[in-house]
């Protein structure tokens, strides 16, 4: 009986402890994950913020700055420095364009005043027998009837006697150089049987030549009928003056 109630005691206190213990724990937290709050909240896209879609005014989108490839455009051509001398092809130029005409007096400006104008009738240029005019000369010989004698014809030996202007048409301007020729610097494009000393007369250091060339007149000759005139000019400074015009052509 004893043991009966003792035990009955200690279930009595347990279920009392129990129910104290039960009455006295506070309400569980709700869990964080299931606040309303929460997950009802949306979330912010990054791009729908005003900073950071619209760029700052001080810093312009990045496709707006030009790219340093990007223009295809061609750089516009240089011009000649105003009242620079012209070149030895710009001269040469000039002068063809007188020949072209007969314009004795345009002709005569580009004469050296120290040297004059040596006219060679071929490639080989004779300091002994090759005439050479004056400025002043060179002004009146197309109208000077005198006949001189310009070296012998290549092949027959025959004397070259003829006035100025008909040596002008046979040894001078006797094709359309001015349309019609392939143009050089200093380089020879004809080359026939006679010798070409003309480096020898005119060194390269004091001179510069222009050569004008037609490879043929007329196909039937198959370029046998080859022409050249080569415009001779001192370097003087930047300038340049006429001293020689050689003639070229084929010779037996």
């Amino acid at each position: 009986m004893h043991t009966a109630r003792s035990l009955g005691r200690v279930a009595l206190t347990a279920a009392m402890l129990v129910l104290a213990a039960c009455s006295n724990t506070p309400a569980a937290e709700p869990d964080t994950t299931a606040t309303p709050a929460q997950t009802a909240q949306p979330q912010i896209e990054p791009t729908s913020s005003p900073a950071e879609s619209t760029p700052p005014e001080s810093q312009p989108p990045a496709t707006s700055a030009p790219s340093a490839t990007a223009s295809t455009a061609p750089a516009e051509p240089v011009e000649p420095e105003e009242g620079m001398p012209p070149t030895a092809l710009e001269s040469a130029k000039t002068v063809m364009r007188a020949l072209e005409n007969g314009n004795m007096n345009t002709l005569s400006d580009w004469v050296s005043r120290d040297k004059g104008v040596r006219f060679s009738p071929y490639a080989y240029v004779d300091t002994t027998k090759d005439l050479v005019f004056t400025q002043e000369e060179i002004k009146g010989l197309m109208k000077d009837p005198t006949k001189r004698v310009w070296r012998e014809f290549a092949g027959s030996g025959d004397l070259i006697q003829l006035t100025f202007a008909e040596y002008f048409k046979e040894f001078v301007y006797d094709a359309d150089f001015m349309n019609k020729a392939e143009i050089a610097l200093n380089k020879g494009l004809g080359q026939g049987t006679t010798i070409n000393n003309l480096n020898e007369v005119y060194p390269a250091d004091r001179y510069d030549f222009v050569e004008y060339h037609i490879s043929g007149l007329d196909p039937k000759y198959e370029g046998m009928d080859w022409r050249s005139l080569r415009l001779v000019f001192e370097k003087i400074g930047q300038d340049h003056a006429l001293v020689g015009i050689v003639h070229d052509q084929w010779t037996p």
